[in-house]
């Protein structure tokens, strides 16, 4: 474990600097030709199923679709209303509700499952197709929790398939111009990093409804729930809002993170964080009185994660959402956008600044009137397509398979998208960190948050963290029923 955290920067370089992919595409040798004569391949295209495939779901089987390089075999979804535009889209594919069903009675047929299921769904859904040799595509974040982080990461090489996870960002050409100007010296040694987002624009900080409304007439609730403890349906969660809900979301940092955070990730080579530091929004829910409620995701916060970096100064690394955003540089004119306006990243360093929006797109100097004037060579691959070539650089090398030169070339494969999604949760882990308390006299809280006053050190190599011992309840999640990894 140790090893994969010192290396993690060495394995970012190396898929950056894979050799190049043909522009015109990846050809595949017919199965017949390989067969050899009178073998009828009954398809020479990869073999998919779907599970969540209404919302993002359904865009990511339309983007698959549009490689024109596979099939969709099976579709599953708990949300028969949802589930429409994919079972139109592929009519011949058998429809499933339970995702465990599916992947029973279609591994033979199936060679690489999509999942874009609500977070606290992806890591059993995932799992189970991995360990069936099965390759994967898992949304953003892959996992709810640090530790099916981990084991996502671990699976993905012990059971030698191919993963990426869904920040189409990570194909996009913004990050690999980053990490030409950074490795050319343009910005110095890299100190801060700064990242936001104007996340959530869905409820957080509230109770949760003491009003029960019976589920959608198309919707299996109780499947929808999963690994998640049983509560009755409230009205307004499905299809969006469930993500301000720990039990089911990851809140604005789950949500924008693996998109927002991936750049510097990527451009530094970062890997686990040792510690991690919080502060929250609250709402006002009586006279001078405020809220904060143990179901749901804050409405804002700040997030300062701090890595160790082997022969360099420690990096201070920092992520605001619902809104605050960090001081305008000073090379940054007065009328100038700041990233996007909503969502960005600035990268300090000691030499100078650089900084992009929303998937790395957008990369600057800092000045601006810089960028024009780097005159850098270009010398990491470019994936066709940019950001929209995302899936078909999981398909391709699906295809080629494990260890092949499409697998060295993925833009998110677990061993990169893991790190990254463990440190974004260590976030979420930091905002979480209350401590149980028996109700006192004048105070009706069972919860206090000592967590978010400290500085939380983390042991990354053994997940857990060393001096609060009540935040470690959020390393690992327990499962409802009989789901399990």
């Amino acid at each position: 474990m140790d090893n994969k955290q010192s290396t993690s920067g060495n394995s970012r370089r190396k898929f950056l600097k894979g050799s190049a992919l043909a522009a015109a595409g990846f050809y595949i040798v017919p199965r017949h030709v390989l067969g050899g004569a009178g073998f009828v391949a009954p398809s020479d295209k990869l073999r998919v199923a779907g599970i969540g495939v209404g919302g993002m779901g359904g865009s990511d089987v339309r983007g698959i679709t549009r490689t024109e390089k596979a099939d969709f075999i099976a579709l599953c979804d708990v949300d028969d209303t949802r589930a429409k535009g994919s079972r139109q889209l592929h009519p011949k594919a058998k429809y499933y509700h339970d995702f465990r069903e599916m992947l029973e009675k279609e591994e033979t047929n199936i060679d690489a499952v999509s999942v874009s299921t609500p977070d606290h769904m992806h890591a059993v859904a995932a799992m189970m197709a991995m360990k069936m040799g099965k390759h994967v595509y898992v949304q953003k974040p892959m996992a709810h929790d640090i530790y099916e982080a981990r084991m996502l990461t671990e699976a993905a090489e012990k059971y030698k398939v191919v993963t990426q996870m869904g920040n189409q960002g990570a194909s996009g050409d913004g990050v690999r111009q980053m990490v030409e100007w950074y490795e050319a010296g343009l910005i110095g040694e890299a100190t801060k990093v700064y990242s936001w987002t104007d996340r959530p624009v869905w409820p957080q900080g509230i109770k949760w409804p003491t009003e029960t409304v019976k589920p959608p007439i198309d919707l299996d609730w109780d499947l929808w729930l999963g690994t998640a403890p049983y509560k009755d349906y409230v009205g307004n969660l499905v299809p969006f809002n469930w993500r301000g809900w720990w039990d089911y979301g990851t809140g604005a940092l789950g949500d924008m993170a693996c998109h927002i955070m991936e750049p510097p990730f990527r451009v530094l080579g970062l890997g686990y964080p040792t510690s991690a530091e919080c502060s929250v929004g609250s709402v006002y829910v009586g006279e001078f009185q405020r809220g904060y409620f143990p179901d749901s995701c804050p409405p804002s916060s700040h997030i300062t994660l701090r890595f160790d970096r082997p022969g360099k100064d420690e990096l201070e690394f920092h992520w605001m959402d619902g809104g605050i955003q960090p001081t305008r540089p000073e090379e940054l004119a007065p009328n100038e956008q700041m990233g996007d306006g909503g969502n960005g990243v600035i990268i300090e360093g000691t030499k100078g600044k650089m900084m992009c929006s929303t998937y790395g797109k957008n990369p600057q100097l800092l000045p601006t009137s810089k960028t024009k004037e780097a005159n850098v060579p270009q010398t990491l691959r470019r994936v066709p397509g940019g950001d929209s070539g995302h899936y078909n650089n999981w398909v391709e090398a699906c295809i080629a398979g494990h260890g092949s030169e499409e697998y060295q070339n993925l833009s998110s494969p677990f061993s990169v998208a893991g790190p990254l999604t463990e440190s974004v949760l260590m976030g979420n882990l930091a905002i979480r960190s209350y401590d149980y308390r028996e109700p006192r006299e004048g105070n009706n809280s069972q919860f206090d948050y000592p967590g978010r006053g400290i500085k939380l050190l983390w042991d990354g190599a053994n997940m857990k963290i060393t001096n609060f011992e009540p935040a470690n309840q959020f390393v690992k999640r327990t499962y409802r029923g009989d789901y399990t990894l």
